[in-house]
């Protein structure tokens, strides 16, 4: 988002200017043009596919719950009558042929209490006592044992919408949770794979690849008949596929003009967003797993044709000394922008290319430079930055896909929940923009982190049955988190050095898998001890780092470092900088 800020325009020198590429886009091609538009609209439509991919476990593997009617049915066998259990569980003391009410008076008498007022234990019955039934109608208190809690081991379900019932994962919390877990850990090998076959064959060919990989393995899940199975196809899926949105966002940003670039960041978590809320409503409508998976992959096989509708990145041309094929695309921008490129202008960017690749070259050949680690640690406030911000990206994706997550297991309309909660990004990510440039940047994350804090603390302390009160304060929640999110990415680069900056904002957004990898356990964590506790989790963390903001300088209105020096006294040179 700042890698604008590294550019700089060439000055004269031996009589020949020395031209960047931002500054081509800038004075002649285009910012952001008629060609960079409809490069953005393509890539829109691979960003609600990748929504849709990276987050389709919410719903096909979603948990049979009381909220959404979804029973759970366990027949077993008292004298001559048969007890039937459902979660909220309808027990009934007749013949089992008979049709059991939904919820009698008397269904506390056979199962202990839930995790929240007014519900029952999902997996769990009293044991049988010997007491004769005297009344065909009722279920006394004195038919069961409740100091005897027995687990159930036999489930009728009400429907088979989701692969928990495929897969046999009633009351397993813990695997059902894991689905998550291992497609969001398949991310951290997914990035290196991509980097790879980005750097080495283009950006265009990393794409392709990874939408059609996702396309194909992701329908492979459709004949998924065991847990394994069905748990490996989302690895490989993460793995082989979900290199897709840095693909494509490597690729915008290296098209469009520095004064667009945060815009783009913005737009495209927009589209990822609106990708969130398509899901959500593809899932409403066709509910079955399956049948899901069919409609979400299918029609990704499209994007094959993304590398003929796609132009390759200029700048990865230029990287490779590939300059007649970097010129005449070059031109060819400038054309479909309505704007003219000139020969001298080519010429001279071709020479600042060739001085680059010369330059790194030589730097490769050179030795005797300290580890990066050892350069860090010789300079204490990048040290701390590079210390603290993990803390804030683990934080993030923690309580950012925690909150998407949980949204479903909320009272009400589980689908419509998952689509409010995926709506509110929007004015988060668009609010944090405007306010980035006007307040600065450690004034939005502070404020945004204490402010999805201070909603956790309401959302638990907020009394059952208010439905509209607690969404509300949920979906504030979300704003603010997906405020932050917009935030980090920012703040974080512009805390690190130019020389050291991909490499230490990677270091940073490495360990931010840690969040999102444990925010598909929370509903278990939940499920396990209490139903608050996932966002006792969230407020915690979000309180902590909010504080940990103020042991970093703020960058509003200063130079972007080049080198670790500058980078120890950032803040002190209060030149504008790009934004």
């Amino acid at each position: 988002m700042v890698a604008a800020s590294e550019e700089k325009p060439g000055a004269p020198g031996g009589g020949k200017r020395r031209l960047e590429l931002d500054t081509l886009l800038v004075e002649e091609v285009g910012q952001f043009g008629k060609h960079q538009l409809r490069s953005f609209l393509w890539l829109a439509v691979l960003v609600v596919f990748v929504a849709c991919s990276n987050q389709e476990y919410v719903f096909t593997t979603a948990r049979i719950s009381t909220s959404n009617c979804e029973r759970l049915f366990q027949m077993f066998d008292i004298g001559v009558f048969t007890l039937r259990l459902n979660t909220p569980i309808s027990i009934v003391c007749s013949d089992s042929s008979e049709p059991a009410e939904f919820s009698p008076v008397w269904l506390e008498n056979a199962l202990p209490s839930g995790s929240t007022p007014g519900s029952f234990d999902n997996c769990r019955r009293f044991g049988n006592s010997t007491a004769a039934l005297g009344d065909n109608s009722t279920c006394p208190s004195s038919l069961f044992d409740r100091d005897t809690l027995l687990p159930c081991d036999t489930y009728v379900y009400e429907n088979t919408h989701t692969a928990v019932y495929d897969l046999g994962l009633a009351c397993d919390e813990w695997r059902r949770s894991l689905v998550g877990t291992v497609c969001t850990f398949g991310t951290l090998t997914a990035m290196p794979i991509t980097g790879f076959v980005s750097d080495r064959w283009g950006r265009r060919v990393a794409l392709t690849i990874n939408a059609v990989n996702t396309a194909w393995i992701g329908l492979t899940r459709y004949w998924a008949d065991t847990y394994i199975g069905f748990i490996l196809t989302e690895f490989a899926e993460a793995t082989f596929g979900y290199g897709l949105y840095s693909s494509l966002y490597i690729l915008l940003t290296e098209e469009v003009g520095p004064d667009y670039r945060v815009a783009i960041g913005a737009a495209l978590k927009t589209c990822f967003a609106m990708g969130q809320m398509t899901l959500g409503l593809l899932a409403w409508a066709v509910p079955n797993w399956r049948t899901l998976t069919l409609v979400m992959y299918i029609p990704q096989f499209l994007t094959i044709a993304y590398y003929w509708l796609i132009s390759e990145s200029v700048r990865w041309y230029m990287s490779k000394g590939r300059f007649e094929e970097s010129e005449a695309l070059l031109k060819k921008m400038a054309k479909v922008n309505g704007t003219q490129v000139s020969d001298i202008s080519l010429e001279e960017l071709r020479r600042t290319a060739e001085e680059k690749l010369r330059s790194s070259a030589d730097e490769t050949q050179k030795s005797g430079e300290p580890w990066l680690i050892v350069q860090v640690f010789r300079h204490k406030r990048v040290l701390l930055a590079c210390v603290v911000s993990p803390i804030w990206w683990i934080t993030t994706t923690f309580i950012y896909y925690g909150l998407s997550l949980n949204a479903v297991n909320m009272s009400g309309n589980k689908y419509l929940n998952y689509v409010a909660v995926a709506a509110v990004e929007i004015p988060g990510f668009w609010t944090a923009y405007y306010l980035m440039g006007k307040i600065g940047r450690k004034a939005v994350l502070t404020g945004a982190f204490w402010l999805c804090s201070a909603c956790q603390l309401a959302y638990v302390l907020m009394p059952q049955g208010l439905y509209v009160p607690s969404l509300v304060v949920y979906l504030i929640a979300k704003l603010a988190i997906a405020m932050v999110a917009t935030s980090i990415y920012v703040y974080t680069a512009e805390l690190y050095p130019t020389k050291h900056r991909h490499s230490l904002f990677a270091f940073s957004s490495m360990m931010g898998r840690i969040g999102s990898m444990m925010a598909p356990l929370t509903p278990a964590f939940g499920a396990q001890w209490f139903a608050e506790l996932p966002f006792v989790l969230f407020g915690s963390l979000a309180l902590v780092s909010g504080a940990l903001i103020f042991l970093t300088p703020e960058t509003l209105g200063t130079t972007l470092p080049d080198t670790l020096d500058q980078a120890e006294h950032i803040g002190s040179n209060k030149e504008k900088h790009t934004k």
